[in-house]
């Protein structure tokens, strides 16, 4: 039974490309135009079968973690994009879209995010050990898009080009007070007070993070200018001329949008600006993966520009600046996932087979739905007055140095 229906909705979605499946039985089947992108999998447990008809998305995440769908070494990437392109070109069964409405539906329910749950949701992903994460990061651990200004750029060069562009929108002066929401490893932070003179106050809810961003600026005799606390943004209650958030927006939840650009109202100073740089959608609303929120972000959630506006309109701040970064997180992804694998069997020592599988789905996924998908990544320039911000891009790109932008900013 399942295994017909399996058959009837692989031949009504996959129309480009060609799949090649060999069913728990050792039927072969081939679905597809033959033309384009080929792939061949292997459904090895009859329990698979049923999974993937009543819920694709987490099925084909789970079956490849836990070996019942077997793909040929190194064709996740293909198998993935391939189900993936077929379904934004030719849409899904009606049955499947039922089930996205309804969990698009439920969003802002299960997306509470209160101070407890973000706390448990951050150590699910953050506190497993840093040095997983540095075995594929950079050398200072963004965790973040980075900033191709060049397509030959290395990872840790694009990654300081991401920073270096951040910074010229900050438009960051020595002693100024400046705010870091989500300020994961320190990266960010110890750039702006190294190279800018800010004093920063970094905040997460990551223990991992905190205790690592801390070493990290005693380590480079920051600690005087930096100020790395384990603590939910929504306790913070000091003033500041700058806030800066990377890649922490994602985490907030629907229901805690207009709380987060509330708080960024409050804690700016008049004459302040913030930089938000988040994955964003450039379509309509959409639920949060399945597979993603039980494995790997739970309580994350990925807004659409639409769901953005309006509680930065409530908040009463200015959009100064709005840029969408297009082309620039599917090539991180791809550094990233080269790296991984490189070090996959000291990963697999760490962990185990069934974690290395976790997380290369993980990041293939990802750059896939970058790829393929309507998904960017937006940097958010807001403020309280409409002049805090220059008039026009120009300061962003005269000169490199620090002095000479800062000049062509004034």
């Amino acid at each position: 039974m399942w295994e017909n229906f399996l058959d009837r909705v692989l031949r009504r979605i996959v129309v480009d490309g060609t799949l090649t499946v060999t069913m728990p039985d050792g039927t072969v089947r081939t679905y597809g135009s033959g033309h384009g992108i080929e792939s061949s999998v292997a459904l090895t447990d009859p329990g698979i079968l049923r999974r993937l008809c009543l819920s694709p998305v987490l099925a084909l995440g789970e079956g490849y973690m836990d070996g019942s769908i077997e793909v040929r070494e190194g064709g996740l990437y293909d198998f993935v994009a391939l189900l993936v392109r077929n379904r934004e070109r030719h849409g899904m069964p009606g049955w499947f879209a039922l089930g996205h409405k309804l969990r698009n539906a439920a969003r802002r329910m299960v997306q509470r995010n209160t101070p407890l749950s973000a706390r448990r949701n951050v150590a699910h992903h953050y506190d497993i050990s840093d040095d997983l994460y540095r075995l594929f990061l950079d050398a200072d651990m963004q965790y973040s898009c980075a900033y191709f200004a060049r397509p030959d750029m290395t990872l840790e060069e694009a990654q300081e080009a991401k920073k270096a562009h951040i910074a010229r929108k900050l438009m960051i002066e020595p002693g100024m007070r400046v705010l870091d929401i989500g300020c994961g490893w320190g990266g960010m932070a110890l750039t702006l007070a190294r190279d800018f003179g800010a004093h920063v106050t970094g905040v997460t809810l990551s223990s991992n993070q905190h205790r690592t961003a801390t070493e990290r600026a005693a380590a480079e005799g920051l600690s005087g200018q930096t100020d790395f606390r384990l603590k939910d943004y929504r306790d913070v209650t000091d003033r500041f001329d700058r806030i800066v958030s990377v890649g922490m927006l994602e985490h907030v939840g629907l229901p805690q949008f207009p709380v987060y650009f509330g708080k960024v109202h409050e804690l700016l100073r008049d004459d302040g600006v913030a930089l938000i740089h988040t994955i964003g959608l450039t379509s309509p609303p959409s639920p949060t993966s399945p597979w993603i929120a039980k494995y790997i972000f739970p309580g994350g959630y990925v807004p659409a520009l639409s769901e953005l506006a309006r509680p930065i309109e409530a908040a009463g701040l200015w959009t100064a600046d709005l840029e969408v970064l297009r082309g620039h997180y599917g090539p991180t992804l791809h550094h990233w996932s080269q790296r991984f694998e490189a070090q996959a069997d000291k990963v697999e020592k760490m962990y185990d087979a069934r974690f290395v599988r976790m997380w290369r789905f993980y990041l293939v996924a990802c750059e896939i739905a970058f790829e393929e998908q309507r998904q960017a990544v937006f940097q958010l320039q807001l403020s309280r007055r409409q002049y805090a911000v220059p008039t026009t891009r120009d300061y962003l790109y005269r000169g490199e140095s620090r002095e000479e932008y800062a000049q062509a900013a004034q």
